[in-house]
This record gives C-alpha cells, sequence and structure tokens, in this order.
C-alpha cells in the first residue's frame, strides 16, 4: 500500500489510451473505497473501471472481445485462478498489466501476486515509505483502533487506506506505532 501501484497503472491505462488502443479496466468489488466504476489512487487520480467479485466474472466481462489492454486493479481479491486466466489472454495476445498487493497486512505472500510475478515477463515492484523511518516500505502493517480492530475480521480481504494501514520497512515492521524523536 502506499506505493503507488495503483498510480501506475493508471499512468499504463493513459498511455494506451492515447494511442487508441482497445482497453478494459477492472477492479475487484471488494474495493469500495471509491465510487463504484472507478480506479483510484490514494493520490487521487481516477479512471473508470469495471468492478467484479471473481475471476469468472473477469472472464465474462472480457468475453471475446480483441482487447489490446487488460489492466487489473487489486488483483490479490482475485484469488490462485487469476493466473491460469491471465495466462491464457496473454496467449491470444492481449497484454495484462496487474496491480495488487504480493504480502498480507502480517508479512505473508499474498497469493496469486507471487505465482504471477514468477510467471511475468516484467515485473515492477514499487515500494512505498516507512512510516517509522523514511527507508523503502515493503510492508503494509494494519494500525486499527482496538475498537475498528474488534469490530472487524483479522483477514487479508479488509480493503483500507492510511485510517487502516501504514507502510513499513522490514526492520519496523511489527513495531506498535512510530517511535517518537
Amino acid at each position: 500500500m502506499f506505493a503507488g501501484k495503483s498510480e501506475e497503472l493508471l499512468r499504463r491505462v493513459r498511455r494506451a489510451q492515447l494511442a487508441g488502443l482497445a482497453i478494459e479496466v477492472v477492479n475487484h468489488a471488494l474495493d469500495d473505497r471509491h465510487a463504484a466504476g472507478r480506479v483510484a489512487s490514494h493520490s487521487g487520480l481516477s479512471i473508470a473501471s469495471r468492478s467484479v467479485p471473481d475471476v469468472e466474472s473477469l472472464v465474462e466481462l472480457v468475453g471475446e472481445r480483441e482487447l489490446n489492454l487488460l489492466a487489473i486493479d487489486e488483483a490479490q481479491f482475485f484469488g490462485p485462478e487469476l493466473v491460469p486466466t491471465v495466462s491464457r489472454l496473454v496467449l491470444t495476445g492481449m497484454s495484462v498489466v496487474v496491480a495488487g498487493l504480493c504480502v498480507t497486512f502480517d508479512g505473508r505472500p499474498f497469493e496469486p501476486l507471487p505465482s504471477l510475478m514468477a510467471l511475468a515477463e516484467d515485473v515492477t515492484k514499487l515500494t512505498a515509505v516507512c512510516a517509522v523511518c523514511g527507508q523503502d516500505a515493503a510492508f503494509h502493517q494494519r494500525v486499527l483502533t482496538a475498537e475498528v480492530a474488534d469490530a472487524r475480521v483479522a483477514t487479508a480481504e479488509h480493503v483500507g487506506g492510511i485510517e487502516s494501514y501504514q507502510a513499513r520497512c522490514r526492520q519496523h515492521f511489527g513495531e506498535l506505532g512510530p517511535r517518537s524523536a
């Protein structure tokens, strides 16, 4: 989180639009932080998208259309079925750009991103800035207050922003909060 994954996806989509390519932008239905039908970055950039709840719906949406680019945001929520689906779509000549988290809030691999990264021709792994020390941060730590945490299930599928997560480097991942100077 906070590394610019959605912004990078949006940048690539905008370039494809300028080139006049046939594009479909998809977001997982679990991400309801922004208006329906939008992929948005934390910095406020956004673009129209289609929201789908699962890989089957994604395949149905794409159908037999001859797309040049399929852009998928919040790919971690699609599960392992996304891997063979992306592989099949790429074999048709379609470019597929996927953005998502490859690590859960508790530091475990967040499939399907690690598997997609292993099979991809090109991977851009972005890092955020550690909320504690300012170094590169590859982790995102859930920092909910006790009241909010009690009201939510501790699953990797929780969608949130700065109110729920902080970027952390490896050294500070797992600590309770920013150090005071």
